[in-house]
Order: structure tokens, then C-alpha cells, then sequence
């Protein structure tokens, strides 16, 4: 693909998957979503039900749990503000049963949570010490530059502890939506709609259990894929929802964030 097409793909998927990152990668509320019993798993990770309830974390317990700047490397991570909130009331669904994955989108707790914790997680830019002629620019130099500058990946991270059971039910409520919401639905979030096309199983480990998705955004018939993943260690339940503006451009290969993921679970062992 020539820069200039995946320049026009990147910004064409920006009016819906950057307006959704924007909203993802700053933060949520800590008011209470809606949740749902784990009668049903349809995603790929572990699985496995606390014995007995799990205490829930304190807030200032999730803050040393959460991620801190240098504990994964090549990134920078900052806390998210207070204008990066965004109210579970905020976030509604044309199909109720989707309503899990679009608060997991967008860092909202589901119900029985007892304090929150949220970071930005955001690769730093490569630096290879490499200076290309124009020669080389010319050559199709500029294409590789232009996606190498965006071949970066923003992850937002968002902790939720739950008092009794209320962990496990919200990730068990979380798995069933993203199976049963596969085929899309639609989320608006401040009055704005996104169109999620499909929520696809992926892979990953961790935690007591943990299950991660492909949520692929449409717009104008351009897809943006992002990355969810969730993972519950004793009553902790962490989501991580990941974006790359040069995946938008569909040459570059989107994984889900596993350093990240792995960052955050030795955090809360």
C-alpha cells in the first residue's frame, strides 16, 4: 500500500476508532455498570472461579497494583485525570447483552465494584538511529517511514476490585457478551456512535483467568481492528484495551499488548 493510501485508510478509520481510542485511553468512571454470572464462556483464555469470596482492594491498594512508569519497557505510562472520565450512564448499546464488552471498551466497572484504578500505557517511538536519503525516500522510503511513525500502540488499563463474588461474575458476564455480541453492535458514548463490526476470539495468559478479543470498529466501510482483553486475579478484574493507528492502514500487524498484560498480572500476584 503506497503511504498516501495508508495515510487516507489511518485517517478515514480515525473518525471512529481515534474518537473511540481517545475515549478509551483516558479513563472511566468508577460508578457501577451492569453484570452478569458466568453461566456461559464463549472466549478464548482461562477459566477458573474463585473457591471462596476474595477480598476486594482498596483504592490505594489498586494504585500500587497498577502500573507505574518503567515496568514495561519501551513505553510511557501516566495515570488518567479527572477530565478523562467518562460515566457509566454515558455508555449505552443498541443491544443490551453487549453492554460488557462496550464498558470493558471504554473502562467502565460493572456491578459490586469497589474502588478503580486507570493508567495509560503508550510505546515511546522507535529510534533505530537510521537516516534515510532522498534516494531512498523516494524509492518508497517514505512509505516505511510513514508507518514506522505510527506503529505505535496506546493500551488503556483499567483495574476494578469487587467485594463477595462480584468479580468473577463480572468476568464470566464479560466473556458471554463478547460471545454473544460476535457479530457487532453499535456503542455511543457522548452522543457519539461507533459501530463495532465484530468481537473475535484471540489468545492469552494470565491470572486466576483471563480471555482476549479482536473488537474490529467500522466506519464509512473502513475498519479499525483494537484489542480487548480481560484478566481477573483474586477479586481484581483488569481490562486492557489496545489500539495501532498504523494497523488501521492494514499493513501493519496488530497484536494484543501481552508485555503489558504480563506487567499488570506480576503487579497483582
Amino acid at each position: 500500500m503506497r503511504a498516501t493510501a495508508v495515510r487516507r485508510t489511518a485517517l478515514a478509520a480515525s473518525a471512529a476508532a481515534l474518537t473511540l481510542l481517545a475515549t478509551a485511553c483516558s479513563g472511566s468512571s468508577d460508578t457501577d455498570g451492569t453484570a452478569g454470572k458466568n453461566d456461559k464462556a464463549g472466549a478464548a483464555g482461562s477459566s477458573s472461579a474463585p473457591k471462596a469470596p476474595a477480598e476486594a482492594l482498596s483504592a490505594d491498594e489498586l494504585e500500587k497494583a497498577a502500573l507505574a512508569q518503567g515496568d514495561v519497557k519501551g513505553t510511557k505510562i501516566t495515570k488518567a485525570g479527572a477530565a478523562d472520565e467518562v460515566p457509566a450512564d454515558g455508555v449505552t448499546v443498541d443491544k443490551k447483552e453487549c453492554l460488557p464488552v462496550a464498558h470493558a471498551m471504554y473502562g467502565v466497572a460493572q456491578e459490586g465494584s469497589a474502588a478503580s484504578a486507570k493508567r495509560k500505557v503508550i510505546d515511546e517511538p522507535k529510534a533505530d538511529g537510521k537516516k534515510k536519503s532522498l534516494e531512498e525516500l523516494a524509492e518508497g522510503g517514505a512509505e516505511d517511514a510513514f508507518k514506522d511513525a505510527f506503529d505505535l500502540t496506546s493500551t488503556f488499563v483499567a483495574l476494578h476490585s469487587y467485594e463477595g463474588t462480584a468479580g468473577a461474575d463480572a468476568f464470566g458476564a464479560l466473556k458471554k457478551a463478547a460471545a454473544d455480541c460476535a457479530g457487532g453492535f453499535t456503542a455511543t458514548v457522548a452522543g457519539t456512535p461507533t459501530k463495532v463490526a465484530s468481537v473475535a476470539e484471540e489468545k492469552v495468559t494470565g491470572g486466576d483467568e483471563s480471555a482476549a478479543w479482536t473488537v474490529t470498529s467500522e466506519d464509512d466501510g473502513e475498519k479499525a481492528p483494537f484489542k480487548l482483553v480481560a484478566l481477573r486475579k483474586g477479586n481484581t478484574v483488569a481490562t486492557f484495551f489496545a489500539f495501532n493507528l498504523a494497523a488501521a492502514g492494514g499493513d501493519v500487524t496488530f497484536e494484543v499488548p501481552a508485555e503489558v498484560v504480563a506487567a499488570q498480572d506480576k503487579k497483582l500476584a
